[in-house]
């Protein structure tokens, strides 16, 4: 008789991951599909939303294909915030543009806090306009693409898009909403009518539910297209580094997780709402919660790129020879920046620095300055999180680049900090399987996913690296204003 599970799946920067769960918190199956952001121009970053549908019945097909499984729940997450605009109809009009890896948007920040004031801003939706929020997007597409922004009428993400075709509904989560300053108020949890009328005109915003919530059910169209049963619950999901969040049981006060992605993720979990001008005030996931969180623009997007260089080189000899090259890469310092930066930089202009370089150098010492880069990063956010008033009393890992030692060693090396790794670090996709057991029955965390190791640091590391950390925090400032110069002429 076929055992009862559940389905999550996540709409990725680099991929659309998708895991069969039983009601037990057991990984039954898995299924990746790759695929890669178009980028139109420079500091662009768009996404076509067939791409995920397509993506996500493939997914469900090859997971429920053995026949050995019941579906009872799906959940659902992505990457976010993204600004995807349909008409009346639900057509999309455009590619939908990405989260902060897009950074197009510096003139509408601009205009939009000039009318809305910077502080109130940030007192009112929680954090400050950066090229991660979705309302300056939103006023991009308006002042870029007047005719085509005329028929938009409503705003979806990766999660939502899926929910609208799962179920039919239109519905946002809160935690995603919260990110799309400046339209949302983050102490009365609800959109803020007279700011979405000024940045977002005309888009009928989605009705808000928490992301553990059933959106709907299942369709019957939505069945025949994805084998999965008609009349199952979907829950409303959420951006993914908060489904990581969930997925690893770093939900609780004090808790920081670290999502160890193509991105850098950190979401650390506050009694109450802070705020800080180099960080994103939040709701969280779960009703009554709140977040602190930052994020880097690049972290495994530069041992992908450096990869590739490499002549495709895998990431397991790379890593070999990463660890060869041993603490500080050979002499080698580098500034992650190859996006831009987010957090606590909010430099779109920002790019990446490689200091040091000789001839003797190797493609070790390369691969090593980048895993070092993204631990000074995450350093930096820790110290500007506690700055804010944070309160970090345990950190948690999460993400594929998990899997190995090094990179996680490394990062609790320049930190001075343990991180906690859970038996199953799939992430997001596994999070939104969580959160759909959760609609059907009892499923806790600590069952499904118990601790299975503590990264603890290294005390000689960590003093070579205090040492490299206050070089690393000099390299900005020092060659910013070149940069800079270099990034108007890419850009031209």
């Amino acid at each position: 008789m076929p055992r009862n599970a559940v389905i999550g799946v996540d709409i990725g920067t680099s991929s659309s991951k998708g895991v069969l769960v039983g009601l037990d918190g057991a990984l039954i199956r898995s299924a990746v599909r790759e695929h890669r952001p178009a980028r139109p121009g420079p500091g662009h970053f768009e996404m076509d939303a067939s791409v995920w549908w397509r993506e996500f019945t493939e997914l469900a097909r090859e997971l429920t294909g053995p026949g050995d499984t019941t579906v009872v729940a799906v959940g659902v997450s992505g990457m976010g915030p993204c600004v995807l605009l349909t008409d009346e109809h639900d057509t999309p009009l455009r590619p939908a543009i990405l989260y902060g890896v897009d950074t197009r948007s510096v003139r509408q920040i601009e205009r939009i806090e000039e009318r809305l004031g910077a502080e109130e801003i940030i007192r009112r939706s929680g954090s400050a306009l950066s090229t991660q929020a979705a309302g300056p997007k939103i006023a991009w597409i308006a002042e870029e693409e007047p005719e085509l922004y005329a028929r938009a009428r409503r705003l979806y993400m990766p999660s939502s898009w899926l929910v609208r075709q799962l179920t039919g509904a239109y519905v946002l989560d809160h935690h995603s909403a919260s990110q799309c300053t400046p339209l949302y108020d983050t102490h009365a949890c609800e959109w803020y009518a007279p700011w979405a009328a000024e940045v977002a005109p005309g888009i009928e915003l989605p009705p808000l539910a928490w992301s553990g919530e059933a959106a709907g059910t299942v369709t019957a169209e939505a069945a025949r297209e994805t084998g999965l049963p008609a009349g199952i619950p979907v829950t409303t999901g959420t951006i993914d580094a908060w489904a990581e969040a969930l997925s690893v049981g770093a939900q609780n006060t004090g808790d920081l997780m670290l999502m160890y992605g193509t991105t850098m993720f950190l979401v650390h979990t506050v009694p109450k709402p802070l705020t800080s001008p180099s960080l994103w005030g939040t709701v969280g996931a779960l009703p009554g919660t709140r977040n602190l969180a930052g994020g880097m623009a690049t972290s495994g997007a530069v041992t992908n790129w450096l990869r590739d260089l490499f002549d495709g080189a895998d990431h397991t000899e790379l890593t070999r020879l990463a660890a060869e090259s041993g603490p500080g890469a050979g002499g080698l310092l580098m500034l992650p920046y190859f996006s831009g930066e987010r957090t606590p930089v909010m430099d779109p202009h920002a790019r990446g620095v490689i200091a040091g370089l000789t001839l003797s150098h190797t493609r070790g010492d390369l691969y090593r300055a980048a895993l070092e880069a993204t631990g000074f990063g995450v350093r930096h956010n820790v110290e500007v999180i506690e700055e804010a008033g944070g309160d970090i009393r345990r950190v948690v890992a999460v993400g594929g680049g998990t899997q190995g030692s090094l990179w996680t060693q490394i990062v609790s090396d320049i930190t001075g900090r343990p991180q906690e790794l859970r038996t199953i670090t799939i992430g997001a996709s596994y999070g939104g399987a969580l959160l759909a057991a959760q609609l059907v029955g009892d499923a806790s965390v600590d069952e499904w996913n118990p601790v299975r190791e503590t990264v603890t640091p290294r005390a000689e590391n960590t003093a070579r690296y205090d040492a490299l950390y206050a070089l690393y925090r000099r390299l900005y400032p020092d060659t910013a204003d070149a940069v800079h110069t270099l990034a108007a002429l890419q850009e031209r």
